[in-house]
């Protein structure tokens, strides 16, 4: 049996456990945190109104696209580390927007979610850090083929419908990561949901194509000679990567790969006005400031003197700057439209200085630190080193995300978001659904 027809199996008979529906449940939550924004208008964003005009016909297709735009919209989704990307804004859209045409169970709903991230973050291990490194953006590239094995198991396709519509999405798996720092960068989310429902409806029209070979096909020729196609089935659910390593939550509406970096700056400015001294007397003698990681990893974060909010999120230099000015990543100053001026001439102060004694990012991204070094004009050095791990075990409250999310609401609304986003019950999703449509 081809690797192709082995994972059709699993997506077909696995069942995930209550655990994995739990940790599904929060990741919704997570995922309405970070669009809702965005699909209410309540920060600049030119892109929405722009795809409306092409993609406004209310069909299955355009609504998972504009729903995945607007999910990635703000770089504030969840990530996955197996899966070197972001799951739930190509997984969710794809499901919600098939929900328009066939509505589901809540437990079919959450299975499907569940078993969609299962798949991502075994792609991202089966495709290895080649994928990206080579410039592929796995969110676009793996998260279609993850999309579309959601939509199989939500639609209770058979073994071999399965392995039709994932052949179907994985040759038409596109994306890249040339394209950060533009509003094509979330585009890539919802061209990724887009296409698996694409798949997912020629599937059911009856078209063919092939059920064997496809995957693998698709991993040889975007891995540079690194997958390891086996990783997709071995050890199935077990745990569920939905549960282990999990959904990571962004604290920060930032590529993730600089929030150890904020991290850090945050530390050291806490620090010194613990001490009892002054923010203007940090910020206006810090001569220079200096950030080590592990060789090439600000593979992400590669923007260093950035134009405009949207690749601001990419520069390290930005973030750092911007957390030790205002104590926090601010939503206002990381979205379209022009630069804080406020924050450009301590940026221009950053220095990126990879350690090459440490293990190449590529090995190992678990591994990613950043030491940020600020130096005082009276040669006082302030250092802090933060680590992604730490970063990890710091957690993000969903809650709370969510309730700043939805701060803008009120009344008889706010309560049907809040009610809905427990997702219960079937009528939950039902009512979510329709405050998500686009």
């Amino acid at each position: 049996m081809s690797i192709t027809a082995a994972l059709a199996e699993l997506i077909v008979h696995s069942q995930p456990d209550a655990a994995a529906r739990d940790a599904a449940r929060e990741g919704v939550k997570d995922f309405l945190a970070a669009s809702w924004p965005v699909l209410q208008g309540q920060v600049p964003d030119s892109g929405l109104p722009a795809l409306r005009t092409v993609y406004g016909d209310g069909s299955s297709r355009s609504q998972a696209l504009l729903l995945g735009y607007a999910a990635h919209a703000l770089d504030y989704d969840d990530f996955h580390a197996d899966f070197r990307g972001h799951p739930s804004v190509v997984i969710l859209p794809a499901l919600f927007a098939w929900q328009q045409q066939q509505p589901a169970e809540i437990d079919d709903f959450l299975d499907a979610y569940a078993i969609g991230v299962e798949v991502a973050g075994r792609l991202g291990l089966a495709a290895s850090q080649q994928h990206y490194a080579l410039g592929h953006h796995n969110t676009a590239t793996l998260g279609t083929i993850a999309a579309a094995a959601a939509l199989a198991r939500l639609l209770k396709l058979d073994v071999r419908a399965t392995a039709t519509l994932l052949g179907i999405a994985t040759t038409q798996a596109s994306g890249l990561r040339a394209q950060f720092g533009s509003a094509v960068k979330p585009l890539h989310a919802g061209f990724a949901a887009e296409r698996a429902v694409t798949a997912a409806q020629l599937t059911l029209a009856g078209f063919d194509g092939k059920q064997d070979g496809v995957i693998e096909a698709f991993l040889a020729a975007s891995s540079n000679g690194a997958a390891q196609p086996e990783r997709l089935i071995a050890q199935w659910g077990d745990p569920w990567r939905i549960v282990t390593p999990g959904l990571e939550y962004k604290p920060f509406p930032t590529c993730a790969g600089t929030h150890s970096a904020a991290e850090a700056a945050r530390i050291l400015r806490d620090s010194w006005l613990s001490a009892g001294n002054s923010l203007e007397a940090l910020l206006d003698n810090i001569t220079d400031i200096s950030v080590a990681f592990p060789p090439g990893g600000d593979i992400a974060a590669s923007v260093t003197t950035p134009t405009n909010g949207i690749e601001a999120r990419f520069s390290l230099e930005y973030v750092i700057a911007a957390m030790l000015i205002y104590n926090d990543l601010r939503l206002e100053d990381f979205a379209e439209g022009d630069l804080n001026r406020a924050v450009l001439p301590l940026a221009a102060k950053v220095r990126r200085t990879p350690d090459e004694s440490a293990p190449p990012d590529a090995i190992n991204p678990a591994l990613r630190f950043h030491l940020v070094t600020l130096t005082l004009r009276d040669g006082t050095q302030l250092q802090h080193r933060r680590t992604r791990q730490q970063s990890l075990a710091a957690g993000v409250d969903v809650e709370s995300k969510l309730r700043l999310a939805l701060s803008q609401e009120s009344g008889e609304r706010l309560q049907q978001l809040q009610q809905s986003s427990e997702l219960q019950t079937t009528a939950d999703l039902a009512s979510l659904q329709q405050l998500l449509r686009i």
